[in-house]
This record gives structure tokens, sequence and C-alpha cells, in this order.
């Protein structure tokens, strides 16, 4: 396969919500930002995200996934990363699956973000049987990155919706890498009055957790931003753990910037005024 000795290679597989920052809008410019060649595969094309709108319009590209990805592969376009995030409900998951067999090889890093719900509840469309789909693709990947909710539907598990200490938290990686999860990063971790990623590295056999005060902003599309420079950082040398550390700072900042101007920007993170700090300085 067809990689460039230049740059890394990562494929992007997700939706487009033509506005509102997450999913391809942010994850094309992050990695680009990080050095990295950055090709997209949309899985759908939304007039607007879907958390806090409402009307929006959706168009399911589902139809297009195969001949995409065979056009790729006849072309020999080969991938050092493949990331996968928003899949619609249905046969998109199966499709998925035949993607990457068709266009990875040992070397490729394979990334699920199984996004499909947060804060114990499904996003609109989603259901059990999605998070059955999901948990096949994660246990497929090198690295996973659920959030809680995501975690616990995964594994067919109410969310704790009175809450949840550190115990828990570590036994719920315990449980997804019993489940067949390779390396896992649990996003939005709200416990003991800190906020946070834990982390299991198979590849160091290491548990990792790192934690920062909590800054009460509910703002959409932390997730995305978190795991696009998380891959980012990856692709670049970087250990999961360091990653992911890195990739938590990132996010932490820009919600600090963002957050004075969440009454008339409610819809994402201005990663727009935090950009340049990815970069990569000469030498790096």
């Amino acid at each position: 396969m067809y990689r460039t000795p230049i740059q890394k290679r990562v494929l992007t597989v997700e939706d487009i919500s033509c506005f509102g920052k997450c999913s391809t809008t942010v994850a094309l410019p992050i990695l680009s930002a990080m050095g990295h060649e950055t090709v997209i595969l949309p899985t759908a094309v939304l007039s607007t995200h879907t958390g806090g709108f409402t009307g929006y319009t959706v168009r399911d590209l589902t139809d297009d996934i195969q001949p995409i990805s065979e056009h790729w592969k006849k072309t020999g376009i080969g991938f050092d990363c493949i990331y996968t995030g928003y899949l619609c409900k249905g046969r998109q998951v199966s499709l998925v699956f035949d993607l990457i067999d068709r266009l990875s090889d040992e070397n490729t890093l394979l990334v699920v973000d199984p996004a499909m719900a947060d804060n114990g509840k499904f996003y609109w469309g989603f259901d059990a049987d999605h998070a059955a789909d999901m948990m096949r693709l994660c246990q497929k990947s090198a690295v996973a990155t659920p959030n809680v909710t995501e975690a616990c539907f995964m594994l067919g598990e109410e969310y704790p919706a009175g809450g949840y200490d550190r115990a828990y938290i570590d036994a719920l990686i315990r449980r997804l890498v019993s489940a067949g999860c390779r390396s896992v990063v649990l996003t939005s971790v709200n416990c003991d009055g800190k906020y946070g990623i834990v982390g299991y590295d198979a590849k160091e056999n290491k548990n990792f957790s790192y934690f920062h005060e909590r800054i009460d902003a509910p703002i959409h599309g932390t997730g995305d931003v978190f795991t696009s420079v998380m891959v980012g950082y990856i692709l670049s040398g970087k250990t999961l753990e360091e990653a992911s550390r890195l990739a938590a700072d990132y996010v932490r900042e820009t919600v600090k910037v963002t957050f004075p101007y969440l009454d008339e920007h409610p819809y994402g993170l201005l990663f727009e005024k935090t950009l340049g700090r990815l970069i990569p300085k000469d030498g790096e």
C-alpha cells in the first residue's frame, strides 16, 4: 500500500456536521495542524450536530462507503492510522469492518471513538443494538476512547446515575479489557471532585490516569477534540499515556478559552484560538 515517508497518513471515518464543532470538522484541522496528512470518509452529512439543535437534516452516506474504499484499494492507498467516530446505526459498522480489512495492514493503528452517548443517555437515533455493534468495533481496535456512558452501554450495563468513585472506574476498564478491548482511554471521568481520564495501555501493560480541576462547562465536541489530538500525538511518536495527557491538557486549555463566551457560542470549543499550540516546532 502506498504511504508517504514525509508524513503520517490518517483516515477519519465519521460524519460531517456542517454547523457545530465536532467529528470531521475538528479532526481534519487538528490532525492537519499537527503535521499529518488527513483523509476523510464522511459517514453522514448533518446540517448541525445533534446536541442542542432541533429540526436538523441528515444525509446518510452508507451506500458510498464501500465504493470509496474499493477505489482506494485499487489505487493502492494505505493508511498509518484509521480513526473512526460517529457512525450511523445499521449496516455502517459492518461496512467499516470491511473497510478496515481492505485498507489496513499490520502497521495500521486503529482508533475507535464509539460516539453514541453521554450523561447516561444515548444520542438521538442510537440504542442498545448500536452499542453492541460499537463494542465489536472497539474489540478490533488498538485504542478505544469511550466516555463513561458509552463504556457502560457497550458492556450492557446501566449508567450509575447516582455517581461513582475511582474504584468503579478502574473496574469498568477491567471489564472492557476482559471483554476484548485492548488499550482503553476512558474520557469524561468525573469523580472525587476532579475531572479527567483513566486508561490502560496494552502495549506497556500499564494503567494510568490524569485528573485536573473540573470546569463546569457542558460543551459539545470535547471528546472529538480529545481523541483527534491524542491520535495526532501518537502518530508523532508519543506513548498512549503521554498522548492522552497532552490531549487532556489541550482540551482543558481550550475549554478555559471558550468558557467566557458560552452564552454567545454554546455549540463547540473555540479550538481555532488554540490550534497554533499543536503545530510542531522545527525539529519535532
